[in-house]
């Protein structure tokens, strides 16, 4: 067999690769793999900071809040997650009139009709630049006799800031600023005036022109109030004179049952809304007995914030530590039935101040058998 000439391939072979390219080839190859190993390395690096477990646990938190911060969320998972997407709170009047009987009426309206004015503060989250689409559960807070819904600032914007649109009517009659003075007499008349408010607030959250659209939630409801404002509150979430089935939770702040609203509470009719019942042991004007006996008669679930030492208004308008254990409470209750995060109670019980206790049991610990002054 003659050999073959140079240069010659036979037919469906390669022919062998030059050394000196083949050697060009392996540097370039080699050159790239450095390269993408080094990009794994800085990606590497990168991700550490954020992993690393740090002593006091803050910085690392800081750190993956901020990471989920530049990236807006989904309203279905970031209503139910803290984080920097709310940034402060904002605060606009809505001029609410309703249609009144002459009987309760406090002015007239443009064509001559009785009307009851509800002038309506509305706090509502603010939220960062980079976030948008999120709507927020409605709490609707009503004030107690003689005291304006502004003495209440401190807790209405804790709520605002932990993701919640506050709204706060101004009822006729019980608020110091009405021109012929007060009148205690006139609270019959306020069950129909918060769910006048709610389903006012309801409708601007599906109006393309009010300030609500698109940032309230109006399936998710909730109804609180202090002293009178209790009452009231208590009345529309569980008493079939007046229940509306738009609230979903209600938080009594020393308040109580009332007969002169007439009505079963806790009818079949009305019953089931989950409760927040808070009270203070040195409370005399609504004695701790009223709130002991609206509790034990709800059905679960239910919750009793007891406050050793606190008296009647003091604990929900002055700051310090009684009133952050009752912002930690209470913020604790509304995202666990208004945001569906369970927990948020269990985590609560263990960050009360001292003095303060939460329990969910079948009865209040408080004192049993007092008599309860205009309750039915």
């Amino acid at each position: 067999m003659s050999a073959r000439p140079p240069g010659h391939v036979r037919p469906g072979r390669t022919p062998a690769p030059d050394p000196a390219r083949r050697w060009r080839r392996l540097s370039a190859l080699a050159a790239l793999l450095l390269a993408a190993l080094a990009v794994v390395a800085v990606a590497l690096n990168a991700g550490a900071g954020t992993k690393r477990r740090s002593n006091s646990g803050q910085a690392t938190e800081a750190a993956s809040t901020q990471t989920r911060a530049s990236h807006p969320a989904s309203p279905s998972t970031a209503t139910n997650r803290p984080g920097p997407r709310i940034t402060g709170v904002g605060k606009f009047n809505l001029a609410l009139s309703e249609p009144s009987p002459s009987s309760i009426a406090t002015g007239q309206s443009a064509a001559g009709q009785p009307v009851r004015a509800l002038p309506t503060v509305v706090r509502y989250p603010v939220l960062s630049p980079r976030v948008s689409g999120l709507r927020f559960p409605l709490v609707v807070f009503s004030q107690g006799f003689d005291e304006p819904a502004e003495a209440y600032a401190g807790l209405l914007n804790a709520w605002a800031r932990a993701g919640y649109v506050v709204a706060s009517p101004t009822y006729p009659l019980t608020d110091p600023s009405s021109p012929g003075g007060v009148n205690e007499s006139d609270i019959v008349n306020h069950p129909a005036d918060l769910r006048f408010v709610i389903s006012a607030l309801q409708a601007g959250a599906g109006d393309p022109h009010s300030r609500l659209y698109g940032v309230l939630n109006p399936r998710e409801v909730a109804v609180v109030g202090q002293s009178d404002g209790g009452d009231v509150s208590l009345a529309v979430a569980a008493n079939s004179c007046c229940q509306d089935n738009a609230v979903k939770a209600a938080m009594i702040l020393s308040g109580a049952e009332l007969s002169a609203f007439g009505g079963t509470y806790y009818s079949p009719q009305a019953s089931g809304v989950p409760l927040l019942v808070v009270q203070g042991s040195d409370d005399t004007i609504n004695l701790p007995g009223c709130s002991v006996q609206l509790y034990d008669q709800a059905p679960p679930p239910k919750y009793y914030l007891a406050m050793s030492g606190a008296q009647h208004l003091p604990p929900y308008i002055e700051p310090g530590p009684t009133r952050r254990g009752i912002e930690l409470a209470t913020i604790a209750f509304l995202n666990s039935f208004l945001k569906h995060r369970p927990a948020a109670l269990v985590r609560a019980r263990s960050h009360l101040p001292v003095g303060e206790t939460l329990t969910s049991g079948s009865a209040a610990p408080g004192p049993t058998g007092q008599a309860c002054p205009g309750a039915p």
